[in-house]
């Protein structure tokens, strides 16, 4: 799929933000398409799939959890990228839950949401497996002997910073929630600072500044993510 023909629906009510959208994603090769609001976007996404969905949660008609909620459950597999307020952080972790792919907060630069944009529609073509070795910057992982490397240096890690980093990197680029994570390495655990202690412990053995980590970020009130694979 080459970008000129990755055709984008925006569903937000703001025609202002509609067309920033239109021309921002314009300059970068998208077609764009637009619904004001969610009957009109629910249609649209049934007639004529996207390749992804930018999406607000505060629609004047359709409650946008309710959008997602139903367009994962009909089958829509398609990357869905959440437009939110920055204070809404209950509703960024329940969209994420829900099948959304990632999140920009308003007011979003366009940088960044071109950003995530590229990270969901390329996660969603790498889901047929993971690669064996996964690099970023200093940092690899050989997903196949279980060998992580800073630099070139081999870190010890025990059995669920390992884990932790594994789950990382099969999603690296989104942003993991704290249950999500919770899930993936303990099963039924829900005590956020348990995951907490962990990464803390695995930033100190792969990051150079623990307290400014380059490679696993901190999402505020949501989770953590991996910067993204080198290409």
């Amino acid at each position: 799929m080459t970008q000129s023909s990755v055709k984008i629906l925006v569903v937000d009510d703001e025609p202002p933000i509609r067309r920033l959208l239109r021309v921002g994603l314009a300059t970068q090769d998208y077609a764009v398409v637009e619904a004001g609001n969610g009957k009109v976007a629910r249609a649209m996404a049934k007639d004529d799939p996207p390749d992804l969905i930018l999406l607000d949660l505060g629609l004047p008609d359709v409650p946008g959890h309710e959008l997602l909620q139903g367009w994962r459950a009909e089958g829509l597999t398609v990357p869905i990228v959440i437009l939110s307020s920055r204070t809404d952080e209950a509703g960024i972790v329940k969209a994420l839950e829900l099948g959304a792919d990632d999140y920009v907060t308003k007011p979003f630069g366009m940088n960044e949401l071109v950003a995530r944009i590229r990270v969901a529609l390329r996660h969603r073509l790498q889901q047929q497996g993971e690669k064996p070795l996964f690099q970023t910057g200093g940092l690899s992982v050989d997903l196949v002997k279980r060998i992580v490397r800073v630099d070139g240096r081999e870190v010890k890690l025990s059995p669920k910073e390992y884990d932790i980093l594994r789950i990382l990197v099969q999603y690296a680029g989104k942003v993991l929630t704290h249950q999500f994570l919770l899930k993936q390495v303990w099963g039924n655990a829900d005590d956020v600072q348990y995951l907490r202690v962990y990464v803390r412990q695995l930033r100190q053995k792969i990051e150079l500044t623990p307290d400014q980590p380059q490679y696993i970020t901190t999402e505020t009130g949501v989770g953590y993510r991996l910067r993204e694979a080198d290409l």
